[in-house]
């Protein structure tokens, strides 16, 4: 398999899951009309681990924020004025556990980004309140992660990024 072909002489191996179906095809042949999920959600994984770990990292760290610290910020700032949400709002949107997010808020109000103000129409709660600093950050950072994510999109057309981005869907509400 050194030139990137299978054995057979089949279309060439071009990345890991590849060769997984490949090698879980010789070892298991029985299973081979069953691998394309496995294809599917190791490609997946590693997209995402390459997006976050090695494309928006920089992007994260030039801010002194972790990917989960700007999650929060964003979801605040998108959510516009009075940019304030509700902890559970927060991590919902963002996708975490509230302990999670009480961890990331306590780091982001020490480093001045948001407050914990008290909610309106209830003593009991707290909300999150962006401060100035966090929306400036975000703001500035905006145009580089955009464009971060721009490029990583480049090659595909508008019409494959509409498709893919479908399919997803699909495939995130069929396992939600």
């Amino acid at each position: 398999m050194s030139d990137g072909r299978s054995d057979q002489g089949e279309k060439p191996i071009s990345d890991r899951a590849d060769t997984a179906r490949l090698q879980w095809q010789a070892e298991m042949p029985e299973l081979s009309d069953r691998l394309d999920a496995m294809v599917i959600l190791g490609r997946l994984n590693e997209a995402s681990h390459l997006v976050l770990t090695e494309k928006f990292a920089p992007i994260f760290k030039d801010a002194g924020l972790k990917q989960g610290e700007f999650d929060v910020l964003a979801t605040l700032v998108r959510s516009g004025p009075p940019y304030k949400l509700m902890p559970t709002d927060l991590y919902k949107s963002t996708m975490m556990s509230s302990g999670g997010m009480t961890a990331r808020l306590d780091r982001l109000e020490k480093a001045g980004h948001i407050e914990r103000c008290p909610h309106p129409g209830d003593r009991r709660a707290l909300m999150v309140c962006l401060t100035q600093q966090g929306k400036s950050l975000i703001k500035a950072m905006m145009p580089d992660y955009v464009d971060c994510q721009t490029q990583l999109t480049a090659g595909l057309t508008a019409e494959e990024r509409e498709t893919l981005a479908g399919l997803l869907d699909k495939f995130l509400n069929n396992i939600r």
